[in-house]
């Protein structure tokens, strides 16, 4: 009733707020950057970089596939086998923050997030196969 005297014709304050919450979000995700960086990228060396990416399986795992062209998380996760969204989602999130990764997000209905290596990400992969190589010259 008292939504009518502000000269809406809506029944109900639910589809009212729905509305409104509705068209926020379409706005709020026009306005965001398409590519979103780590807002706080770590000053991290490399080497401790390297030691907490090669020490985690699921690191080089999410690291492997985001290099073969596997960029939506939900497509990675059908890819392995055990791998969960929480621990997907912690492997992203220690990937952005090192700057390895890069996270885009698309503005559309449903909204959807891709991931790539950055510039620095794909000398960091490069530096992760040689020593997947000298493992290999091991044996």
């Amino acid at each position: 009733m008292r939504w009518q005297s502000l000269g809406c014709e809506f029944n109900s304050v639910k589809s009212v707020l729905n509305g409104a919450l509705l068209t926020y979000w379409y706005i709020f995700m026009a306005t965001l950057r398409k590519k979103v960086f780590s807002k706080t990228r770590s000053a991290t060396p490399v080497a401790q970089m390297v030691e907490s990416i090669v020490g985690c399986k699921w690191s080089l795992t999410v690291l492997a596939l985001i290099s073969s062209g596997v960029s939506r998380p939900g497509a990675m996760q059908k890819r392995i086998d055990g791998l969960t969204a929480k621990v997907l989602n912690e492997r992203l999130r220690k990937l952005l923050r090192f700057g390895i990764i890069e996270r885009e997000i698309f503005a559309e209905v449903p909204p959807h997030v891709e991931y790539r290596l950055t510039t620095f990400g794909k000398r960091f992969n490069g530096v992760l196969e040689q020593i997947a190589k000298l493992e290999q010259g091991r044996d």
